[in-house]
């Protein structure tokens, strides 16, 4: 037997969907709070002290954190190529508006304190919280569009078209979940912060994060209606091989009003992703009243962690949906690597991963603790 086929090829093709999954949520608790942190600088630090307190909060966390959002990426390209090919093409503007953004926070950590000029200083404190801001809504409008389809289609040669445009993303559904995204992770930075600092800086953070949390579940609740009333979802029509040929083009697919509702009907245990993503926001609510650090910030993480499991539960098996030609939309079966790839891309990933996590829990084991705003005044103990 070859080794491969030691797992048949839709059990590969079904973890790889996973571990896209754990690889989105992996960036979205983790570099989350940096993005939340960078969106509160303004408002949680009010003098120099205060808002280097909320810097070197992240100061030695965010860039490992950042290695989610790369494995994902790579992840993408090899695990599904023809996703990779035509999300990275077609939101090729706002991927870049994005690479902009976070190129922004490593410039602004570097250079701001190499100044003592207040101007200068505040200067980098907007592109930071440029820095979190974009950042978090392009995520959020990007999951909009593709809940409602991707304007791409494939010509009879395989070649992708992408028909739309940058301004086009920027639709009222898709903003509307790019501010869930934002508010859920001003929530999430705002618990680290509970976490990290303390005194005047610890309460605005609570303040500000009971807030988002709110604002979190409303704004969740509304996408979940409008999803339900105002978007239309897509469901496969033909017969589909799960362990087929990559070609989206063999199978047939149309829109349907409530399609993306059809799982939760079917498996009513997926109701769970959503009913977290409501309930969650309201218990790290409670935790910051309570001022109850750590188990707020879990609360946090596992809202966002619930909120992202809904959207992959409601479009399962679909990927990528096509609005230009539902039978263009690409799916778990009909859109990966080879079996060999896959095979081997998983071996490498469960020699890795683990290493990763061991190594940041280790990161955040040593680096435990509050700032130090003394430290800090004193130039002593802290990197920005």
């Amino acid at each position: 037997m070859i080794l491969h086929e030691l797992i048949s090829y839709e059990t590969l093709r079904l973890i790889w969907w996973l571990l896209i999954g754990v690889l989105l949520i992996g960036f979205a608790v983790t570099d989350g709070f940096d993005l939340g942190t960078g969106m509160l600088l303004p408002f949680a630090g009010k003098t120099d002290l205060e808002r280097r307190i909320i810097i070197n909060s992240i100061g030695p966390v965010w860039e490992g954190n950042q290695v989610w959002l790369i494995l994902g990426g790579g992840a993408v390209f090899a695990a599904w190529p023809q996703l990779y090919a035509v999300s990275f093409s077609g939101f090729y503007l706002a991927m870049f508006v994005i690479l902009v953004a976070l190129i922004l926070r490593p410039v602004a950590f570097k250079f701001r304190s190499k100044r003592e000029d207040a101007s200068w200083r505040a200067r980098w404190d907007i592109a930071l919280f440029i820095g979190g801001f974009v950042p978090a809504l392009i995520f959020g409008v990007a999951i909009g569009n593709v809940l409602q389809g991707v304007p791409f289609r494939f010509s009879d040669d395989m070649h992708i078209f992408y028909e739309g445009s940058f301004f086009g993303l920027l639709n009222p559904f898709a903003l509307l979940a790019g501010l869930v995204s934002v508010a859920m992770l001003v929530m999430h930075g705002a618990t680290w912060l509970q976490v990290k600092t303390e005194g005047i800086v610890a309460e605005r953070a609570r303040t500000f994060g009971s807030v988002a949390a709110i604002v979190t579940v409303v704004l969740y609740a509304a996408a979940g209606v409008a999803l339900w009333t105002m978007v239309d979802g897509y469901r496969i029509t033909s017969a589909i091989s799960v362990a087929g040929p990559s070609n989206p083009m063999f199978k047939t697919a149309e829109v349907a009003a409530g399609a993306w509702f059809l799982n939760y009907a079917a498996h009513p245990w997926t109701w769970s992703a959503p009913v977290l993503g409501l309930a969650a926001p309201l218990l790290a609510l409670l935790f910051l009243r309570l001022r109850r650090a750590v188990p707020a910030l879990l609360a946090s993480a596992l809202g966002i962690a619930a909120i992202i499991l809904s959207v992959g539960a409601s479009m399962f098996p679909f990927i990528l949906p096509s609005s230009l030609d539902p039978r263009a939309s690409l799916t778990v079966w009909d859109s990966s690597s080879s079996h060999m790839t896959l095979f081997i891309m998983l071996v490498v990933t469960t020699i890795f991963i683990p290493l990763i996590v061991a190594y940041t829990s280790w990161v955040y084991k040593v680096l435990w603790g509050k700032v130090d705003g003394q430290a800090i005044s004193d130039g002593k103990g802290h990197a920005y």
